[in-house]
């Protein structure tokens, strides 16, 4: 059967929807929830066997753990052994927020979760739909991005139902998600925080928050996973697969002096102009010339909102490959440069 969609666009259908997620969850079902950054799929995390139907749903490894989301500081407490002074001062300026604290996990959370690490990644979402469910269930919620493992993430219902709408009960559409990439996870087990995923919320802003000096991005330090060697162990923090965030598109992050310049970069990849999109944010590519050219505002929030769309477009529309314009190098941008190297070919 396909999944149900469930509409949230006045008082009383959302209240329906939270009441009727609240309910499968409390089932062991999974659910697709709209959050903030990009729709989750949704079990209780306190139970190994609902947050285990995820990972089926998914054919998610077991070594890439899952977060947990948190509707109240006592519920981030109850999943952490310790709170350390930096998950203190992080969540008291992002939370609720697209960030993700890496800590000592307590031992209410299972292994399922944490792939059998010591540590769990906990994030109170913004989004009130999401926050409702939580706190009407009364317990947190693991939640990955709803999509087949190591493909594109979905921003809105229609790319969930898409992708997984025979596979799981029900999806609550709670419109267009506003951040659009997954959130930045930080690592705060240690003296100085470590940022294993960049996101919107930027090296510089973590920095600011902790009272300390810039610092940079540790992304792969505490990665496991298959890898090149095809050792297997626990991730201590999900989107460090090498592969990730993928379109079924080919994707390639260019960047070009001219439009000679860029059809020249095309015709040594051998990619056909009329079978393939341009997604451009500061040099526009001639429409003539390049029949298929995406525009994305030269801004890192505007940006991150719109490239999922726009991949998930190119993959309805059937096109063999995308080229991205590369982006800036700052640090506003880095979880959107993150994402494009996971999910591109060159």
């Amino acid at each position: 059967m396909p999944a149900e969609i469930l509409p949230v666009h006045t008082p009383a259908l959302f209240r329906e929807a939270v009441a009727q997620a609240a309910a499968r969850l409390r089932a062991g079902d999974v659910v697709a929830l709209p959050t903030e950054t990009v729709y989750g799929l949704a079990a209780n995390a306190w139970s190994p066997e609902a947050v285990r139907r995820i990972f089926h749903v998914k054919q998610r490894p077991a070594y890439n753990p899952v977060i947990v989301h948190v509707a109240s500081a006592d519920m981030a407490h109850a999943c952490a052994r310790e709170w350390p002074l930096l998950a203190a001062r992080l969540a008291s300026a992002f939370w609720p927020g697209p960030l993700t604290l890496v800590v000592p996990r307590s031992g209410r959370v299972p292994d399922v979760v944490t792939a059998g690490g010591d540590t769990v990644g906990l994030r109170w979402p913004f989004h009130p739909l999401m926050q409702a469910v939580i706190r009407e269930c009364g317990f947190p919620l693991a939640a990955p991005s709803a999509n087949p493992a190591n493909a594109l993430s979905p921003t809105t219902a229609r790319h969930v139902a898409d992708a997984l709408g025979d596979a799981i009960p029900l999806i609550v559409d709670g419109g267009e998600s506003n951040v659009g990439i997954e959130s930045t996870v930080v690592d705060v087990t240690g003296p100085v925080p470590r940022i294993l995923r960049p996101g919107m919320i930027s090296s510089e802003d973590v920095a600011r928050a902790c009272g300390m000096a810039p610092i940079g991005a540790n992304v792969g330090d505490a990665a496991g996973g298959e890898g090149e060697t095809g050792v297997q162990r626990p991730l201590r923090s999900p989107g460090q697969l090498s592969r990730h965030y993928a379109p079924r598109a080919r994707l390639h992050v260019l960047e070009w002096a001219s439009d000679d310049d860029l059809g020249r970069q095309l015709a040594v990849r051998r990619l056909d102009p009329d079978r393939g999109w341009i997604i451009a944010h500061s040099r526009i590519p001639a429409e003539g010339r390049f029949p298929h050219v995406r525009f994305i505002p030269d801004d890192p929030e505007a940006f991150a909102r719109a490239l999922y769309a726009e991949l998930h477009a190119a993959d309805a529309d059937g096109i063999q490959w995308v080229v991205v314009e590369r982006v800036p190098g700052s640090p506003a941008w880095a979880g959107i440069a993150d994402r494009l190297a996971r999910a591109c070919v060159g």
